[in-house]
């Protein structure tokens, strides 16, 4: 094998690729990245991959090639030496059991990896159809920031995509808040309906990396029950990635109907607030919020303890409210909504309150809803 490529577009595809591979592999070869140079309907590509039994990750980039082949190398150590070379013209070529990068001046002798050991990637399931790549990538940002971190509660980690005809509703929960989005895409079967519980990690991961390109493909394959796999593609990448099992939480009916006070108030302001007001709350100890007609107090800090107060304007509807969150929680939500105004919902300061945005007409319904738990006071 021996091919030459410039160093930005190398350089790009093997930290791409080697994003997702394992940091301790059940078996040597999945460390690699894969490197198979060869024609593919009259153009010469080079193409890599990667795979951990879990997450799959290819892309194919134009090169030179002189002589075809495939080579399997150490993935992480490929896209430290291809980050670092000079921005010139990458020439990669195999020596019996070894493979030479050269660049410029300089030249790194690397260890191969046994081809014939690594495993066959998934095929990429059908096309379920397509949506723009920003849109995807901002949606799945909103709701990840809810998924849940407890390994040991799998399906609080992924991430619930319901597709209904046109629409795709996303959702994550960690059981202490609730993020739900709804966004249009063009479904190749307008009669779709189809649900799986993604990894919100990988999901994520592969939304930011795939903007490159204008759309993203998403592929779905496997029945309701959730068994199967994804695969995203775009920007000449390809991901594919298995589901999760699991139950997860029947979260709509989490969701309250109707409300006793809606409040408005700038989001900017209201993120520094929380920021400033939480520096002296201890660990775990929450954030209280006095919402009433034209003001919003924030307080942290009791008796002893160092206090901060902070007040802001606010548009209250209906009743006058108090009520305590976690601020990391807070922050979360407000990074999320999108818009300069956050509008938060309440029913009672025991229940649970809706973040938005808001909406862009008067009486339109928010894309984005983050629930999030109040904290009981004692006393």
């Amino acid at each position: 094998m021996k091919f030459r490529v410039e160093r930005d577009v190398l350089s790009d595809a093997v930290a791409w690729t080697a994003r997702t591979l394992p940091t301790r592999p059940s078996v040597p070869v999945l460390a690699g990245i894969l490197l198979d140079a060869s024609e593919v309907d009259g153009r010469q590509r080079v193409r890599l991959s990667g795979f951990d039994y879990e997450v799959s990750a290819q892309v194919s980039v134009d090169v030179e090639i002189e002589e075809p082949g495939q080579t399997l190398v150490s993935g992480r150590l490929l896209a430290e030496i291809t980050r670092n070379l000079p921005p010139q013209t990458v020439e990669i070529s195999t020596d019996g059991p070894k493979v030479v990068v050269t660049c410029g001046s300089a030249k790194f002798t690397l260890n191969t990896m046994p081809v014939e050991d690594y495993p066959s990637l998934p095929e990429m399931p059908g096309v379920s159809g397509t949506i723009g790549s920003d849109v995807f990538a901002a949606a799945v940002g909103q709701v990840a920031v809810a998924a849940g971190r407890d390994d040991t509660l799998p399906m609080l980690t992924g991430i619930r995509v319901e597709i209904e005809g046109e629409t795709i509703t996303l959702a994550s929960t960690d059981r202490y808040r609730l993020a739900v989005r709804e966004l249009s895409w063009k479904p190749e079967n307008p009669e779709l309906s189809a649900v799986a519980l993604v990894p919100a990690k990988t999901l994520h991961d592969t939304a930011k990396s795939l903007t490159s390109g204008a759309e993203v493909s998403i592929a779905l394959s496997g029945g309701d029950s959730g068994e199967g796999m994804m695969g995203f593609e775009g920007g000449g990448r390809r991901t594919t990635t298995r589901l999760l099992d699991g139950e997860f939480p029947k979260y709509r009916a989490l969701l309250p109907d109707t409300f006793n006070t809606v409040a408005e108030v700038s989001r900017s302001e209201f993120i520094e607030a929380v920021k400033r007001v939480s520096l002296v709350a201890e660990r775990n100890t929450p954030l209280r919020l006095a919402f009433s007609q034209g003001a919003l107090v924030l307080e942290a800090g009791t008796g002893e303890d160092a206090q901060a107060v902070e007040t802001l304007e606010a548009e209250l509807d209906g009743e006058d409210i108090q009520i305590a969150f976690n601020s990391g929680y807070l922050l979360d939500g407000l990074g999320a909504i999108g818009t300069d105004v956050a509008r938060l919902h309440f029913t009672t300061s025991t229940k649970p309150a809706i973040l938005t945005g808001k909406p862009a007409e008067e009486g339109g319904s928010p894309e984005y809803r983050y629930l999030i738990m109040p904290v009981r006071l004692s006393g």
